[in-house]
Protein backbone atom coordinates (compact mmCIF):
# COMPACT_ATOMS: atom_id res chain seq x y z
CA UNK A 1 0.00 0.00 0.00
CA UNK A 2 0.92 3.87 -0.76
CA UNK A 3 0.85 6.79 1.20
CA UNK A 4 -1.99 8.60 0.43
CA UNK A 5 -2.32 12.49 0.93
CA UNK A 6 -4.99 14.01 3.77
CA UNK A 7 -4.05 17.45 4.27
CA UNK A 8 -2.19 20.50 2.16
CA UNK A 9 -2.08 23.98 3.97
CA UNK A 10 -0.29 26.12 6.84
CA UNK A 11 2.47 24.13 8.76
CA UNK A 12 0.84 24.40 12.17
CA UNK A 13 -2.23 23.29 10.91
CA UNK A 14 -0.28 20.30 9.43
CA UNK A 15 1.15 19.74 13.04
CA UNK A 16 -1.69 19.95 15.07
CA UNK A 17 -3.45 17.28 12.50
CA UNK A 18 -0.08 15.32 12.70
CA UNK A 19 -0.28 15.03 16.49
CA UNK A 20 -4.27 14.61 16.51
CA UNK A 21 -3.79 11.21 14.30
CA UNK A 22 -0.65 10.55 16.32
CA UNK A 23 -2.46 10.57 19.40
CA UNK A 24 -4.94 7.82 17.32
CA UNK A 25 -2.13 5.65 16.84
CA UNK A 26 -1.15 6.14 13.18
CA UNK A 27 2.50 6.91 11.71
CA UNK A 28 2.15 10.54 9.86
CA UNK A 29 4.59 11.76 7.07
CA UNK A 30 4.85 15.94 6.41
CA UNK A 31 6.19 17.23 3.54
CA UNK A 32 7.89 20.86 3.85
CA UNK A 33 8.72 21.98 0.14
CA UNK A 34 9.65 25.47 1.73
CA UNK A 35 13.15 26.57 0.90
CA UNK A 36 12.85 30.03 4.00
CA UNK A 37 15.84 28.06 5.42
CA UNK A 38 17.88 28.00 2.39
CA UNK A 39 16.85 30.86 0.30
CA UNK A 40 15.64 33.38 3.33
CA UNK A 41 14.99 36.24 1.48
CA UNK A 42 12.17 34.50 -1.02
CA UNK A 43 9.08 34.44 0.62
CA UNK A 44 7.11 31.60 -0.65
CA UNK A 45 5.11 29.94 1.65
CA UNK A 46 3.81 26.47 -0.12
CA UNK A 47 1.55 24.85 1.13
CA UNK A 48 2.55 21.82 4.17
CA UNK A 49 0.91 18.09 3.16
CA UNK A 50 0.15 15.08 5.66
CA UNK A 51 0.30 12.21 4.36
CA UNK A 52 -0.93 8.17 5.89
CA UNK A 53 -0.49 5.18 4.86
CA UNK A 54 -3.49 3.70 2.67
CA UNK A 55 -4.61 1.25 4.88
CA UNK A 56 -4.37 3.04 8.01
CA UNK A 57 -6.75 5.65 6.57
CA UNK A 58 -10.36 4.52 7.66
CA UNK A 59 -8.63 4.15 11.41
CA UNK A 60 -8.27 8.10 11.46
CA UNK A 61 -11.32 8.98 8.78
CA UNK A 62 -13.33 10.47 11.59
CA UNK A 63 -10.47 12.46 12.88
CA UNK A 64 -9.17 14.02 10.05
CA UNK A 65 -12.93 14.37 9.62
CA UNK A 66 -13.41 16.43 12.74
CA UNK A 67 -10.40 18.73 12.26
CA UNK A 68 -11.10 19.90 8.75
CA UNK A 69 -14.93 20.62 9.85
CA UNK A 70 -13.09 22.52 12.77
CA UNK A 71 -11.50 24.61 9.96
Amino acid sequence: MGLVKIFSGPETLAIDLKLRIENAGVNVVIKNNNQANVFPSLNSSKAVEVFIQENDFMKVNQVVEDFKMGL
